[in-house]
C-alpha cells in the first residue's frame, strides 16, 4: 500500500511540504558549475509556483551554459505568494485549480533589453512561447506530475542532471529511479537517509555521496506548518530540518584531506563488544596513528575523502557487508532511563559497548553484563598507512 502512494498525497504529509531557499541553492550549486555546460537539467518533484530551483536555473541559464531546462510541478503551492503568475499564463486563474504542468526552456531572451535576465524576462518568455508551458495528464496509475508517471519518466530520460528537493517519504524510490536511469543528480534528503538499506550501499560503493554543504545546523525551509525549530525571515516562516545534499557529481570538498591529530589509546577509544572496531564518537577525534577499523558517526560522510578512507559497512542489522560483526545477542533486558524493564532484541541493531557503571540513559542487561548501544556507526579504515 505505502509504495503506491501518490506524489501529491506524499506532499500533503507535513514532513514533505517544504521549499528550499534560493540562498541554499546558490551556495550549493556554485560548486558544480563545470558540470552544467551544454546539459539538460530536470527539476522534477518541483513546484514552479514557488520553486527557487526553477528561478535559479532560469535566471542563470546562460551563466551555466545550459542546453535545456525542464521543470515539472505536482500540486498547488501550499505557500502561495509567488512572483511568477502561472495561473494567468495557463489560463487557470478563473477555475482556481492549479493543475500540474511542465515548463521547458531552451533559451531565455532579454526581452526588455536591460542587459540582464530577470523574472520579467522569464514571465515574458512563458507568455509568448506556447510550447514552453504544458499541462500534465498523468497515466492512470500515477497522478499528473508524479515522478513515476510515464510522461515524467520520458522527461527524465531526456535529462542529463536532476536537481530538486524530492519528498522525503519517497526518497528511497526516487533515488532508485535515478540510479536505474543512470542520471547525474544533486538532491536534498534527510540526513538519516544515510542509514537506509537502499541508500547506504550506494554510498559505500561511491555511487552517491554528500554534497558540498556542511552537515551541521540542518537546513531552513519555507513551510506552512509547525516545526520544532522555526523562525520568521522577511515575513516568511522557516523551519529547520535535518537535511543534507546528496549527489553523484564530483566536487572539490570531496578530495580535501581530513586533518588528524589525536593519538590512539585503548582507554579513550573502547572496542565494541559485537564488532571488531573501536568507537570514535566525534569525527574530529579520529586518531592519527590508528589503522584498524573505526566506528564513526554518520556525520563522517561530511568529511569523507575516498582517497583517504574506505567505507567497510554500517552497524545496522541488515548489513553484513563488512564481516566485522562478531556476535548476535540473545534476548536482552532493556532498562529505560526511568528504570522500567522489558525484554527486547534492540541491541543487535547497532554497535554495543560494555560498561562498568550503571548509565544514566537506557542500557541493556545480558547475563549480568551492562551494555550501551551507540547510534548508527559507519565502519571505516584509513587507506594511507604512511
Amino acid at each position: 500500500m505505502a509504495k503506491n502512494i501518490g506524489l501529491s498525497e506524499a506532499k500533503r504529509n507535513k514532513n514533505d511540504e517544504f521549499y528550499t531557499q534560493l540562498v541554499d541553492i546558490e551556495n550549493e550549486l556554485r560548486h558544480y558549475k563545470e558540470h552544467f555546460k551544454d546539459k539538460t537539467v530536470l527539476c522534477n518533484c518541483d513546484d514552479p509556483y514557488e520553486s527557487d530551483f526553477f528561478k535559479y536555473f532560469a535566471l542563470n541559464f546562460y551563466h551555466l551554459g545550459l542546453k535545456k531546462l525542464i521543470t515539472t510541478s505536482y500540486v498547488p503551492s501550499p505557500v502561495a505568494g509567488t512572483q511568477l503568475s502561472f495561473d494567468e499564463i495557463l489560463g487557470l486563474h478563473d477555475t482556481g485549480n492549479k493543475q500540474p504542468f511542465r515548463i521547458e526552456i531552451n533559451a531565455v531572451p532579454d526581452f526588455d533589453d536591460n542587459g540582464s535576465i530577470d523574472l520579467d524576462d522569464i514571465t515574458a518568455l512563458l507568455r509568448q512561447d506556447a510550447n514552453a508551458v504544458t499541462l500534465l495528464s498523468g497515466d492512470g496509475r500515477y497522478p499528473a506530475g508524479d515522478f513515476r508517471s510515464r510522461e515524467c519518466i520520458e522527461l527524465l530520460e531526456q535529462a542529463d542532471i536532476v536537481v530538486t528537493n524530492p519528498p522525503f517519504s519517497l526518497f528511497r524510490e526516487y533515488v532508485a529511479q535515478l540510479v536505474g536511469q543512470a542520471k547525474s543528480f544533486i538532491i536534498i534528503g534527510n540526513k538519516n537517509a544515510i542509514t537506509y538499506k537502499e541508500i547506504f550501499p550506494l554510498i559505500q560503493s561511491n555511487k552517491m555521496w554528500a554534497g558540498y554543504r556542511s552537515f551541521s545546523g540542518g537546513m531552513w525551509f519555507a513551510a506552512n506548518y509547525e516545526g520544532k525549530y522555526e523562525k520568521i525571515v522577511d515575513g516568511k516562516k522557516l523551519i529547520n530540518v535535518p537535511a543534507i545534499w546528496f549527489t553523484n557529481l564530483d566536487h572539490k570538498k570531496r578530495h580535501e584531506e581530513l586533518i588528524l591529530y589525536k593519538k590512539y589509546s585503548p582507554e579513550e577509544y573502547p572496542t565494541y563488544d559485537n564488532y571488531d572496531a573501536i568507537e570514535v564518537s566525534k569525527v574530529s577525534e579520529i586518531p592519527a596513528d590508528y589503522y584498524g577499523v573505526i566506528g564513526a558517526p554518520i556525520t563522517f560522510l561530511d568529511k569523507y575523502n575516498p582517497d583517504q578512507f574506505e567505507i567497510l559497512g554500517i552497524t545496522k542489522t541488515w548489513d553484513d557487508s563488512s564481516g566485522l560483526k562478531t556476535k548476535t545477542y540473545p534476548t536482552q533486558t532493556q532498562v529505560s532511563r526511568g528504570g522500567s524493564r522489558s525484554s527486547v532484541l534492540k541491541l543487535n541493531d547497532g554497535a554495543a559497548i560494555v560498561v562498568n557503571q550503571e548509565p544514566s540513559s537506557t542500557y541493556y542487561l545480558i547475563n549480568g553484563a551492562m551494555l550501551v548501544q551507540m547510534y548508527a556507526r559507519i565502519l571505516i579504515r584509513r587507506k594511507d598507512h604512511s
